[in-house]
Protein backbone atom coordinates (compact mmCIF):
# COMPACT_ATOMS: atom_id res chain seq x y z
CA UNK A 1 0.00 0.00 0.00
CA UNK A 2 1.40 3.54 -0.80
CA UNK A 3 2.33 6.03 1.25
CA UNK A 4 -0.14 8.70 2.66
CA UNK A 5 2.69 11.10 1.87
CA UNK A 6 3.32 9.90 -1.54
CA UNK A 7 0.03 7.92 -2.96
CA UNK A 8 -1.94 10.17 -5.32
CA UNK A 9 -4.98 12.52 -4.57
CA UNK A 10 -6.52 9.94 -7.12
CA UNK A 11 -5.86 6.74 -5.98
CA UNK A 12 -6.59 7.67 -2.60
CA UNK A 13 -10.41 9.50 -3.68
CA UNK A 14 -10.56 5.79 -5.45
CA UNK A 15 -10.13 3.79 -2.80
CA UNK A 16 -12.39 5.55 -0.64
CA UNK A 17 -15.25 5.57 -2.92
CA UNK A 18 -14.59 1.97 -3.72
CA UNK A 19 -15.35 1.08 -0.40
CA UNK A 20 -17.97 3.00 0.05
CA UNK A 21 -19.69 1.31 -2.86
CA UNK A 22 -19.18 -1.83 -1.84
CA UNK A 23 -20.90 -0.59 1.52
CA UNK A 24 -23.86 -0.24 -0.31
CA UNK A 25 -23.82 -3.20 -2.19
CA UNK A 26 -22.65 -5.43 0.84
CA UNK A 27 -25.74 -3.56 3.31
CA UNK A 28 -28.35 -3.81 0.45
CA UNK A 29 -29.71 -7.31 0.70
CA UNK A 30 -29.94 -6.97 4.57
CA UNK A 31 -31.88 -4.40 4.28
CA UNK A 32 -34.17 -5.66 1.47
CA UNK A 33 -35.18 -8.49 3.95
CA UNK A 34 -35.61 -6.32 7.02
CA UNK A 35 -33.05 -7.60 9.32
CA UNK A 36 -33.53 -5.46 11.49
CA UNK A 37 -32.71 -1.64 12.21
CA UNK A 38 -28.66 -1.94 12.04
CA UNK A 39 -28.22 -2.49 8.28
CA UNK A 40 -30.82 0.28 7.38
CA UNK A 41 -28.31 2.35 9.66
CA UNK A 42 -25.11 1.22 7.94
CA UNK A 43 -26.79 1.29 4.78
CA UNK A 44 -27.51 5.30 5.17
CA UNK A 45 -24.29 5.86 6.90
CA UNK A 46 -22.37 4.58 3.61
CA UNK A 47 -24.88 6.72 1.29
CA UNK A 48 -23.80 9.70 3.04
CA UNK A 49 -20.32 9.04 3.24
CA UNK A 50 -19.92 8.66 -0.39
CA UNK A 51 -22.35 11.37 -1.07
CA UNK A 52 -19.17 13.24 1.37
CA UNK A 53 -16.78 11.99 -0.33
CA UNK A 54 -17.53 12.89 -4.09
CA UNK A 55 -18.31 15.97 -2.66
CA UNK A 56 -15.13 16.40 -1.48
CA UNK A 57 -12.89 14.91 -3.53
CA UNK A 58 -14.92 16.75 -7.08
CA UNK A 59 -11.83 18.47 -8.17
CA UNK A 60 -10.10 15.40 -9.14
CA UNK A 61 -13.04 13.86 -10.19
CA UNK A 62 -14.37 12.91 -14.08
CA UNK A 63 -17.73 11.66 -13.26
CA UNK A 64 -20.00 10.59 -16.20
CA UNK A 65 -23.44 12.89 -16.07
CA UNK A 66 -25.44 10.48 -15.23
CA UNK A 67 -24.22 10.19 -11.80
CA UNK A 68 -25.62 12.93 -10.33
CA UNK A 69 -25.52 13.61 -6.18
CA UNK A 70 -29.07 14.10 -6.60
CA UNK A 71 -29.92 10.68 -6.75
CA UNK A 72 -28.10 9.61 -3.94
CA UNK A 73 -29.37 12.19 -2.06
CA UNK A 74 -33.03 11.49 -2.72
CA UNK A 75 -32.55 7.93 -1.93
CA UNK A 76 -31.42 8.38 0.94
CA UNK A 77 -33.71 11.16 2.47
CA UNK A 78 -36.58 7.99 1.40
CA UNK A 79 -34.38 5.61 3.88
CA UNK A 80 -34.58 8.52 6.58
CA UNK A 81 -37.89 8.08 7.76
CA UNK A 82 -37.64 4.43 8.20
CA UNK A 83 -34.27 4.94 10.84
CA UNK A 84 -36.27 7.76 12.46
CA UNK A 85 -38.99 4.99 13.27
CA UNK A 86 -36.35 2.47 14.02
CA UNK A 87 -34.92 4.42 16.83
CA UNK A 88 -38.15 5.92 18.32
CA UNK A 89 -39.23 1.81 18.48
CA UNK A 90 -36.04 1.42 20.17
CA UNK A 91 -35.95 4.14 22.77
CA UNK A 92 -39.25 2.92 23.47
CA UNK A 93 -38.73 -0.09 24.29
CA UNK A 94 -35.05 -0.78 25.70
CA UNK A 95 -35.31 2.92 27.75
CA UNK A 96 -38.71 4.11 28.97
CA UNK A 97 -41.32 1.04 28.77
CA UNK A 98 -39.77 -1.21 31.01
CA UNK A 99 -39.60 1.86 33.28
CA UNK A 100 -43.69 2.72 33.21
CA UNK A 101 -46.46 1.29 35.46
CA UNK A 102 -49.29 -0.99 33.93
CA UNK A 103 -51.48 1.80 33.58
CA UNK A 104 -49.26 3.60 31.46
CA UNK A 105 -48.45 0.80 29.30
CA UNK A 106 -51.97 0.39 28.92
CA UNK A 107 -52.58 3.93 27.53
CA UNK A 108 -49.78 3.76 25.36
CA UNK A 109 -50.59 0.47 23.57
CA UNK A 110 -52.61 2.38 20.60
CA UNK A 111 -49.31 4.39 20.03
CA UNK A 112 -47.04 1.54 19.90
CA UNK A 113 -49.12 -0.09 17.42
CA UNK A 114 -49.38 3.16 15.06
CA UNK A 115 -45.83 3.52 15.33
CA UNK A 116 -45.31 -0.33 14.20
CA UNK A 117 -48.05 0.37 11.30
CA UNK A 118 -45.97 3.41 10.35
CA UNK A 119 -42.49 1.67 10.92
CA UNK A 120 -43.69 -1.21 8.55
CA UNK A 121 -45.39 1.23 5.85
CA UNK A 122 -41.77 3.29 5.87
CA UNK A 123 -39.89 -0.11 5.77
CA UNK A 124 -42.14 -1.20 2.24
CA UNK A 125 -40.95 2.65 0.83
CA UNK A 126 -37.56 1.72 1.32
CA UNK A 127 -37.74 -1.25 0.12
CA UNK A 128 -39.60 -0.15 -3.25
CA UNK A 129 -37.04 2.78 -3.13
CA UNK A 130 -33.31 0.28 -3.83
CA UNK A 131 -35.38 -2.15 -6.39
CA UNK A 132 -36.30 1.04 -8.38
CA UNK A 133 -34.42 1.41 -11.67
CA UNK A 134 -32.95 5.00 -11.23
CA UNK A 135 -31.32 3.85 -7.84
CA UNK A 136 -29.95 0.30 -9.26
CA UNK A 137 -29.00 2.15 -12.25
CA UNK A 138 -26.84 4.81 -10.75
CA UNK A 139 -25.15 2.06 -8.94
CA UNK A 140 -24.47 0.28 -11.50
CA UNK A 141 -22.81 3.13 -13.25
CA UNK A 142 -20.73 4.25 -10.39
CA UNK A 143 -19.39 0.75 -10.16
CA UNK A 144 -18.56 0.69 -14.04
CA UNK A 145 -16.42 4.14 -13.29
CA UNK A 146 -14.87 2.41 -10.48
CA UNK A 147 -13.11 -0.30 -12.40
CA UNK A 148 -11.74 2.69 -15.22
CA UNK A 149 -11.69 5.84 -13.16
CA UNK A 150 -11.13 8.58 -15.11
CA UNK A 151 -9.75 12.02 -12.91
CA UNK A 152 -8.54 15.59 -13.63
CA UNK A 153 -4.55 16.49 -13.81
CA UNK A 154 -5.02 17.35 -10.06
CA UNK A 155 -5.56 14.27 -9.15
CA UNK A 156 -1.73 13.49 -10.25
CA UNK A 157 -0.56 15.35 -7.17
CA UNK A 158 0.19 13.73 -3.85
CA UNK A 159 -2.20 13.73 -1.08
CA UNK A 160 -0.23 15.61 1.03
CA UNK A 161 0.28 17.68 -1.76
CA UNK A 162 -3.86 17.87 -2.23
CA UNK A 163 -4.41 18.72 1.29
CA UNK A 164 -2.72 22.20 0.61
CA UNK A 165 -4.33 22.95 -2.58
CA UNK A 166 -8.29 22.12 -2.16
CA UNK A 167 -8.60 19.66 0.83
CA UNK A 168 -7.76 22.54 3.62
CA UNK A 169 -9.42 25.29 2.14
CA UNK A 170 -12.75 23.03 1.95
CA UNK A 171 -12.30 21.48 5.79
CA UNK A 172 -10.90 24.79 7.13
CA UNK A 173 -14.28 26.73 5.25
CA UNK A 174 -16.39 25.17 7.99
CA UNK A 175 -14.38 26.21 11.03
CA UNK A 176 -15.35 30.02 9.83
CA UNK A 177 -18.99 28.62 8.48
CA UNK A 178 -21.52 30.89 10.59
CA UNK A 179 -22.97 28.10 11.75
CA UNK A 180 -20.12 27.29 14.16
CA UNK A 181 -21.43 30.36 16.19
CA UNK A 182 -23.38 27.33 18.28
CA UNK A 183 -22.15 28.49 21.91
CA UNK A 184 -25.79 30.61 21.73
CA UNK A 185 -27.61 27.65 19.88
CA UNK A 186 -28.72 25.83 23.88
CA UNK A 187 -32.58 26.81 23.43
CA UNK A 188 -34.82 24.09 22.71
CA UNK A 189 -37.11 26.85 20.18
CA UNK A 190 -34.02 26.62 17.84
CA UNK A 191 -34.43 23.19 16.93
CA UNK A 192 -34.27 23.75 13.21
CA UNK A 193 -30.64 25.46 13.75
CA UNK A 194 -29.54 22.57 16.05
CA UNK A 195 -30.38 19.94 13.07
CA UNK A 196 -28.68 22.33 10.75
CA UNK A 197 -25.77 22.68 12.77
CA UNK A 198 -25.51 18.77 13.24
CA UNK A 199 -25.65 18.33 9.44
CA UNK A 200 -22.48 20.68 9.37
CA UNK A 201 -20.79 19.05 12.05
CA UNK A 202 -20.82 15.78 10.58
CA UNK A 203 -19.62 16.71 7.13
CA UNK A 204 -16.66 18.31 9.05
CA UNK A 205 -16.51 15.00 10.80
CA UNK A 206 -16.66 12.69 7.74
CA UNK A 207 -14.37 15.16 5.91
CA UNK A 208 -11.84 14.87 8.37
CA UNK A 209 -12.54 11.15 8.17
CA UNK A 210 -10.89 11.13 4.67
CA UNK A 211 -7.98 12.81 5.60
CA UNK A 212 -6.93 11.00 8.73
CA UNK A 213 -3.63 9.73 6.99
CA UNK A 214 -2.32 13.17 7.10
CA UNK A 215 -4.02 13.93 10.67
CA UNK A 216 -2.16 15.24 13.51
CA UNK A 217 -3.14 14.45 17.54
CA UNK A 218 -4.71 17.61 17.69
CA UNK A 219 -6.94 17.05 14.82
CA UNK A 220 -7.34 13.83 15.21
CA UNK A 221 -9.11 14.88 18.88
CA UNK A 222 -11.49 17.07 16.81
CA UNK A 223 -12.87 14.29 14.76
CA UNK A 224 -13.84 12.32 18.14
CA UNK A 225 -15.27 15.68 19.34
CA UNK A 226 -17.17 16.38 16.31
CA UNK A 227 -18.37 12.22 16.88
CA UNK A 228 -19.40 13.30 20.29
CA UNK A 229 -21.12 16.68 19.43
CA UNK A 230 -22.94 15.04 16.62
CA UNK A 231 -24.30 11.93 18.62
CA UNK A 232 -25.53 14.67 21.59
CA UNK A 233 -27.51 16.42 18.95
CA UNK A 234 -28.87 13.04 17.42
CA UNK A 235 -29.96 11.96 21.13
CA UNK A 236 -31.71 15.39 21.75
CA UNK A 237 -33.44 15.39 18.61
CA UNK A 238 -34.67 11.77 18.86
CA UNK A 239 -35.75 12.85 22.18
CA UNK A 240 -37.94 15.82 20.73
CA UNK A 241 -39.53 13.79 17.68
CA UNK A 242 -40.47 11.11 20.35
CA UNK A 243 -42.24 13.39 22.46
CA UNK A 244 -44.30 15.27 19.45
CA UNK A 245 -44.71 11.37 18.20
CA UNK A 246 -46.46 10.38 21.11
CA UNK A 247 -48.33 14.02 22.17
CA UNK A 248 -49.60 14.12 18.79
CA UNK A 249 -51.03 10.34 18.69
CA UNK A 250 -53.10 10.88 22.57
CA UNK A 251 -56.20 11.63 23.33
CA UNK A 252 -54.95 12.16 26.65
CA UNK A 253 -52.45 14.86 28.78
CA UNK A 254 -49.00 13.42 28.94
CA UNK A 255 -47.89 15.05 31.90
CA UNK A 256 -51.40 14.58 33.09
CA UNK A 257 -52.16 10.95 32.31
CA UNK A 258 -48.60 9.81 32.17
CA UNK A 259 -46.75 11.23 34.23
CA UNK A 260 -43.82 9.02 34.57
CA UNK A 261 -43.37 9.06 30.76
CA UNK A 262 -43.27 12.33 30.81
CA UNK A 263 -40.88 12.86 33.71
CA UNK A 264 -38.77 10.29 32.13
CA UNK A 265 -38.87 11.92 28.88
CA UNK A 266 -37.81 15.53 30.92
CA UNK A 267 -35.14 13.72 32.47
CA UNK A 268 -33.16 12.45 29.07
CA UNK A 269 -34.02 16.21 27.42
CA UNK A 270 -32.89 18.26 29.91
CA UNK A 271 -29.59 15.50 30.40
CA UNK A 272 -28.92 15.90 26.98
CA UNK A 273 -28.65 19.46 27.15
CA UNK A 274 -26.85 20.25 30.22
CA UNK A 275 -24.15 17.84 27.65
CA UNK A 276 -24.53 19.90 24.46
CA UNK A 277 -24.14 23.07 27.12
CA UNK A 278 -20.56 21.30 28.03
CA UNK A 279 -19.97 20.69 24.15
CA UNK A 280 -20.83 24.29 23.19
CA UNK A 281 -18.94 25.74 25.40
CA UNK A 282 -15.77 23.63 24.61
CA UNK A 283 -16.62 23.76 20.89
CA UNK A 284 -18.34 26.93 19.50
CA UNK A 285 -16.90 30.53 18.92
CA UNK A 286 -13.90 32.37 17.52
CA UNK A 287 -10.99 30.70 19.55
CA UNK A 288 -12.16 27.42 18.60
CA UNK A 289 -12.09 27.40 15.34
CA UNK A 290 -8.79 29.05 15.64
CA UNK A 291 -8.10 26.06 17.26
CA UNK A 292 -9.15 24.05 14.25
CA UNK A 293 -7.71 25.92 11.79
CA UNK A 294 -4.16 25.93 13.51
CA UNK A 295 -4.46 22.18 14.04
CA UNK A 296 -5.10 21.49 10.04
CA UNK A 297 -2.31 24.38 9.29
CA UNK A 298 0.23 22.03 11.31
CA UNK A 299 -0.82 18.96 9.42
CA UNK A 300 -0.34 20.80 6.43
CA UNK A 301 3.39 21.81 7.05
CA UNK A 302 3.92 18.78 8.49
CA UNK A 303 2.30 16.65 4.98
CA UNK A 304 4.28 18.73 2.60
CA UNK A 305 7.58 17.85 5.04
CA UNK A 306 7.57 14.23 5.13
CA UNK A 307 6.01 14.16 1.85
CA UNK A 308 8.73 16.11 0.25
CA UNK A 309 11.41 14.49 2.14
CA UNK A 310 9.54 10.81 1.13
CA UNK A 311 9.90 11.23 -2.48
CA UNK A 312 13.69 12.62 -1.86
CA UNK A 313 14.40 9.18 -0.15
CA UNK A 314 12.44 7.71 -3.27
CA UNK A 315 14.67 9.05 -5.55
CA UNK A 316 17.55 8.42 -4.06
CA UNK A 317 16.68 4.61 -3.90
CA UNK A 318 16.05 4.59 -7.01
CA UNK A 319 19.38 6.54 -8.29
CA UNK A 320 21.43 4.05 -5.55
CA UNK A 321 19.41 1.01 -7.51
CA UNK A 322 20.71 2.15 -10.78
CA UNK A 323 24.03 2.86 -10.32
CA UNK A 324 24.29 -0.52 -8.38
CA UNK A 325 22.76 -2.63 -11.61
CA UNK A 326 24.55 -0.72 -14.18
CA UNK A 327 27.73 -2.12 -13.87
CA UNK A 328 25.84 -5.86 -14.29
CA UNK A 329 24.10 -4.79 -17.11
CA UNK A 330 27.39 -3.80 -19.10
CA UNK A 331 29.05 -7.19 -18.64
Amino acid sequence: MSSPYTCSSGEHAAALIERQVKALVEWHGPVLANQGPEPLHQLRVSMRRLRVTLQQFAPLLKLPGELRLSRLAKTSRRLGLARDLDVLQLHLQDQLLPQLPAAELELLKPVLRQLRREQRQAHQQVAEQLRASGYLSWLALMQRWLRKPAFTPLADASLAAGLVQWQLPWIAGLAVHPAWRFEQLVSESQREQLHGLRKQIKLARYQLDNTKPLLGARSRQWQVRFKQMQEQLGELNDLQVLHQAIADQLSASLPRDLPVLAGLLQQSQERCWHSWRQLAERSGGLEASQQLLGSLRHDRRRALLRGGCMQMCSALQRAVFCDWRAPSAAR
